[in-house]
């Protein structure tokens, strides 16, 4: 049986410790994503979900606990190492879809590939391959400020994808989004983590969203509980 892409133990994390207004945002948050498994993450405002994830994407260092990716102690690697997986393994997608304003879409999604080394050519290619998947190639050649919003989230997920990650880490990726457009970009996500086998912790509010995914942890007072 193959290692769980994440696995996130006794997470703790505190910001302005040994301060008065010393805030405990995590407290011991134990977590396992399996390979091809898509999980929601629910919380209120100010509960810790994009802590939670910064931790689980090496953006962020906790003050105790451990992550552990791809059967990898994350802890123990270097900077460098680190680097690498949040590059090689790791997708991220926003609220915002963060594109460069100044590049097409096949461009935005061209970039994570050309920053790992990947020659032109192929990373053209690849990028052609995932905007033809959600349904945007005919708008290769379009920047950001020429896109919808749905359309400029569905080249968000393409570029977290390019580098063909295991892991897919979503902020509210429906967030800024109508409700039918939300659930239209959140059917074409599911639809590429599906079928590229990759795993999916998802933080989301919109609970018909949550109720379509494997599984639904919620996060309170510093504890992940499942259900």
């Amino acid at each position: 049986m193959s290692d769980p892409v994440l696995e996130l133990k006794a997470i703790a994390k505190t910001y302005n410790k040994g301060q008065p207004n010393a805030v405990e945002v995590l407290r011991g948050v134990d977590l396992t994503l399996e390979q091809g498994e898509m999980v929601a993450l629910v919380a209120p405002s100010g509960a810790g979900k994009s802590t939670l994830l910064h931790v689980a994407g090496l953006l962020d260092t906790p003050d105790s606990g451990e992550v552990v990716l791809n059967g990898l102690a994350m802890s123990r690697r270097s900077d460098r190492r680190r680097t690498a997986a949040r590059r090689q393994e790791i997708g991220f997608v926003y609220q915002f879809h963060h594109l460069l304003p100044e590049f097409t879409a096949l461009e935005n999604v061209m970039l994570p590939q050309l920053a790992n080394a990947v020659h032109r050519s192929a990373a053209m290619d690849r990028a052609r391959e995932l905007l033809q998947h959600v349904g945007l190639s005919e708008r290769e050649d379009h920047r950001p400020a020429e896109m919808s919003g749905g359309e400029q989230q569905r080249v968000a997920f393409c570029r977290a994808l390019a580098n063909s990650p295991r892991l897919l880490l979503a902020d509210e990726p429906t967030g800024n989004l109508d409700t039918e457009t939300a659930e239209q970009v959140f059917d074409v996500m599911t639809g590429l983590v599906r079928e590229t086998g990759l795993s999916a912790l998802v933080a989301t509010h919109n609970m018909q969203l949550a109720a379509k995914m494997d599984r639904i942890v919620h996060l309170g007072a510093g504890y992940l509980t499942e259900g």
